[in-house]
């Protein structure tokens, strides 16, 4: 009894250490723009995708395509390749790249081929346990009229505590049929990094 007791005042010791001396978490809003390193970060993630995808979209190849087939072009998100110094989570600048896309209204967006590969065994699956009323047909998917391809490239400078970083984001959208660039982007972003004594 006396061995339970003093494992027990251990354990409560150990724990009220842990609380005085413990790391602190606090929530912030998930939009909220907070740069701790200065490198890429999410919020250059959705400003990146946000601003460029409205470019994409403002620009004369929508009109002509939508006065050429009559409705509103369809694309597809390739390969976003990261040739800068650091890990970028290309994954979720290329979610924010298609979710840039969809809410705009003004395209359609389909499947990424590792997508279309579960999205079609599902329906291979359909074929054999779905009534036939409800499974799902093949050769009705949307071909994609246009790729969107990119790269991420950075250059840093530093130097007595002291960096600039520099990104910069090309995109290139291209018509799958013709292989025509119908439009380039450019996207540049600058940060200082430095000490709080630290002036430009």
């Amino acid at each position: 009894m006396k061995k339970y007791a003093h494992a027990l005042l251990l354990v409560a010791l150990a724990a009220g250490m842990g609380c005085s001396g413990g790391k602190q978490v606090t929530r912030i809003d998930p939009d909220e723009q907070v740069d701790l390193s200065g490198r890429w970060n999410d919020t250059d993630s959705r400003l990146v995708s946000e601003t460029m995808i409205a470019d994409c979209m403002s620009r004369p190849w929508k009109a002509q395509h939508i006065d050429r087939e009559g409705k509103r072009p369809t694309i597809i998100v390739g390969q976003i390749r990261n040739k800068s110094t650091e890990h970028i989570a290309v994954g979720t600048f290329i979610g924010d790249i298609e979710r840039a896309f969809v809410n705009s209204g003004e395209a359609e967006m389909v499947a990424s081929s590792e997508e279309r590969e579960e999205i079609r065994g599902e329906r291979a699956d359909q074929q054999q346990y779905s009534s036939e009323e409800t499974m799902k047909q093949w050769g009705l998917e949307h071909g994609a009229d246009y790729m969107l391809s990119g790269v991420i490239n950075s250059i840093e400078d530093s130097e007595d505590g002291k960096a600039i970083v520099f990104y910069q984001v090309d995109m290139t959208l291209i018509n799958l049929e013709s292989n025509a660039k119908v439009w380039l982007g450019q996207k540049k972003i600058k940060k200082f990094i430095g000490r709080g004594d630290y002036k430009l």
